[in-house]
Parts: structure tokens; sequence; C-alpha cells
């Protein structure tokens, strides 16, 4: 089993009014941010140490506005750790070979040959389209490779400003991330360059805008049922897959989870993430039982694919009879379930948007990788009632009734009993009974919401909606004034 450290409550002499005011004190003394749903800056009790996960660690622990384009790719606000330097590292080898996913895409041909043809990349080697996000460490435009048609998420950072604000050691955190993942529902980081005063990310383009502008377009304002519960699984396969790194997200709302041209999601903005050592385990289940339920329809056994509890294909040829599919589940042995789940990660850290912030940040009472699960509920909240549970009218009611305020279901939309069961699991207000807080997603992923579903074939379903073809090289003259900064 995974020990989860069980936080004392706190005493019964402070109000949940007093603890909230004075941690939204320090948000508003250190936020620079004037949107209507912003995220809260950084607000450290103390200063974690960053942990290398390509080396083995020594240490442990360390808004934007709801009105944003569709083309929008998020950039944030957030005040962090000071840091010695201020420029990311001028190695921009980023290479396809380590990213076997997107190996064949034809963008890693484009940027390999401008790298070959120039010698490295530079600003000047692409043609800005137009803006499309912005935050406090960075600005993100869309961009062309010249000679190339190849359209790229261009994220500028200006150095300085990063160092005036405390904020480098979060965006090389984000830099870093990047060039960790491979992962079909997490962004592919082609390249980096820095010049004297900038830094560049050069990342993976979506054109099909962010999930929340794609909520707006539904009726209601809310997805349906089936349409949600296909984005919330690849954002938990997401999750799952940084919670494996040893990253701790921190930051999932509607508009950090971005569409792409197929259809599928990409999870996106590292800057707030929080990484610590990974902590794998094998889990023993339980003995099989006759009990167990099976799959009378499809032709697999168990349709979690990627955590198989039972040695039993997936895939069953369908000529054998139902009898013959119980007998083989009856008498298998029950394997061992691998859980990697950051169990050890701790910070005290103030960061999050207000709608979506734990219990327990809130508090002030440390947190770790169950935060994510948190935000997870909230997320899933969202998407089919068209709004966030614990909202007030303002900030400080808002995060006073994550504290205080018992989770309702409004009477509109109809929503399953399987669905609702899931949020109640996932907004347990303590953190160590909250669903995913001991064995990550693979608990999740049993829940009755996702039954039927196949994990392992995720990526071949059909998306709920596409987005539509638009022209989106019409270029502002005023966005090219950036080259004459390099």
């Amino acid at each position: 089993m995974v020990e989860v450290s069980i936080v004392p409550e706190r005493s019964s002499t402070t109000s949940v009014t007093e603890t909230v005011q004075s941690r939204n004190l320090k948000l508003k003394l250190s936020s620079l941010s004037t949107r209507t749903r912003r995220k809260l800056p950084v607000v450290d009790e103390f200063k974690p140490e960053l942990v290398e996960i390509k080396k083995k660690p020594k240490a442990d622990g360390k808004t934007k506005s709801r009105e944003r384009g569709e083309f929008s790719q998020s950039s944030k606000s957030s005040i962090g750790e000071c840091s010695s330097s201020t420029s990311f590292s001028c190695d921009s080898n980023v290479s396809s070979v380590s990213r076997p996913h997107m190996s064949k895409d034809c963008r890693w041909e484009a940027i390999n040959k401008a790298k070959k043809q120039h010698g490295s990349l530079n600003i000047r080697n692409f043609k800005l389209i137009k803006k499309i996000g912005g935050g406090d460490i960075g600005t993100v435009y869309l961009a062309e490779l010249i000679d190339s048609n190849c359209l790229f998420a261009l994220k500028i950072l200006d150095n300085e400003l990063l160092g005036l604000k405390k904020k480098a050691t979060r965006a090389q955190t984000e830099r870093e991330i990047l060039q960790l993942l491979d992962h079909p529902f997490l962004p592919t980081l082609f390249s980096h360059f820095t010049a004297d005063k900038y830094s560049c990310l050069v990342i993976e383009y979506c054109p099909g805008g962010d999930l929340h502008v794609l909520r707006q377009k539904q009726t209601n304002k809310c997805f349906s049922e089936q349409a949600t519960r296909f984005y919330v699984a690849e954002i938990l396969l997401a999750l799952e897959y940084l919670h494996m790194l040893g990253v701790v997200y921190r930051d999932l709302k509607p508009e950090n989870i971005l569409v792409r041209e197929d259809g599928h999601i990409m999870l996106t903005d590292f800057d707030l993430s929080l990484r610590c050592d990974p902590n794998p385990m094998l889990v023993k289940p339980l003995s099989p039982s006759v009990d167990r339920p099976k799959d009378t329809e499809s032709s697999c056994i168990d349709p979690f694919c990627l955590q198989p509890s039972w040695q039993v294909p997936c895939f069953t040829p369908k000529m054998l009879t139902q009898k013959a599919k119980s007998n083989m589940v009856v008498h298998a042995s029950p394997l061992p379930q691998l859980v990697v789940e950051p169990s050890g990660a701790r910070s005290n850290s103030f960061v999050g948007t207000h709608e979506y912030l734990a219990p327990e940040i809130i508090k002030g009472d440390g947190h770790g990788s169950s935060v994510d699960w948190w935000t997870f509920g909230i997320l899933l909240y969202e998407l089919l009632y068209g709004r966030t549970p614990f909202k007030g009218t303002g900030d400080d009611e808002t995060l006073a009734n994550v504290v205080s305020q018992g989770l309702e279901f409004p009477n509109s939309p109809i929503v399953s009993f399987h669905a609702r069961d899931l949020i109640k699991s996932l907004l347990q207000k303590q953190p160590e009974s909250r669903l995913g807080s001991s064995k990550g997603a693979a608990e999740i992923k049993q829940h009755a919401f996702f039954e039927g579903l196949n994990w392992a074939l995720i990526r071949c379903a059909i998306p709920p909606e596409m987005p539509k073809p638009c022209d989106v090289r019409s270029v502002g003259r005023s966005e090219n004034l950036v080259f004459d900064l390099f």
C-alpha cells in the first residue's frame, strides 16, 4: 500500500474566513493580473529545491481571461523562486529520436532540415503570424518555419523580466518538463534557443483552441456525458504519465487543455508544476472472485486494458462462449499492479486558479499529488454542468466555499449516478480520502464511469467534435516588430 501522510486539522479556533482572507491577502499584494478568472501568483512558504528527474535526485519536495480567442494557447502569471540565471541553456538538441510517438511527424523533418541548413535555429527562421496567448512569463505566437509550410506555437520569454519577477526558475522548470515529454496527449517540444535577451520554445501548435472556448459553443455551455468522458479520459492518461515522471501538474482547467486538429486533446503549460521523486510500487490485487463483473457485450474481458488485473487476454475471440470467458476469469491468477504515484511530493506553495484550488492549498497545510485529482474532479463537474461547484461572488467567497461548503449538484442538466459518484469521490476535502490519493490514476480508471472504455485504443476513438479548418496565415504587420528584439 502507498503510505499517505495525514495532515491534522487546523484548530477550531481559527475560522475559515480568517484563513481564506489571510491567504488571499498575499495574492492581492503580489498579483499583477487583472484577468477575470485568473491564476494565483505563487506564494511560497519555503523554497523547495528542484529535483532533477534525469539523474537520481538527492533532494525532494519542493488567470487567464475567460474571453480568449479560438486560437488561444495559454500562458500564465506566477511568482516563483529566484534563480541565479535568467536565461535558458543554449542547447537546442531536441531530437525526434527521444519522442518515438512523434518521430515520423513532418515537423521534425522541417526542423532538422532548417538546423542542418542554418547550423542552429533563431527567431529569424520563423514568420510570426499572430499572437495566440500571453501571460506573466511569456508571449505565445503562431509561427511558420520559413520554407517549410509547418506551423508551430512559439513561446517567447523575456529573460530580464523573468529575473526581475523572480520567475526564471518557473520558466526553466517548464522547459525541462517539456524536454521529458513523449505522450500523445502532451505537447512536443521541437526546439528551444536563446538570444541575449530572449528565450524561445518551439512547441506543437493546436488549431482547435482550448476546451473552455469549445465548451462555450455547446448547447447550454456544457458537454454531453459521452463527450465529457472522452475528454477527461484523455486528460487522465496525461496526468498519469506526468505523475509517472514525478511531475505534479497543479494547474488543470479548461483553458489549459488544447484541441488538436484531429479533435484529441493536449494538456499544456507547466510553469506551475512541481517536480519530485516518483515512487514506483507493485501492488498485489485481491484474489479473484466469481462475483467480479464480466463484460457481456464486448470481446474484451477487461476494458481497462492499460491496467489489466487478470491473466486473461484483453481481446478474446468472440467465438468463446460467455461460460468459457467466465471460467477463464475465475481461474486466473491476479497480476501485481504497477502504481507510480509521487506520494512523497510536498509543497506549501499557494498556486493555481481560485475555482480549482484544493482545500489543502487554501489552508496552507501543504499539498502533494492529490491536488491533481481534486482539480480533475472540478474539471469533470464544469464540463458536465457548465460551471464550477464552489464559485462565489468574489475570490474570498470562492475560497471559503472550497474549504467549508458541501458539494451540491444542480437538477439540470441530468447527469448519471456514476458521473456524480466519481465527482464526489474526487472532491473529498481530506486529501487522504480522495480517489487517486493512494494508487493514482489506476484506481480512477476502474470507476464505473469509465466502464467499457478501451484505454489501449483511446487514440483511435472518434472525437466528439472536429475543429473547423481555418486560414490562420493572415499576418498582422505589428507582430513583425518582435524580430527587431533579437
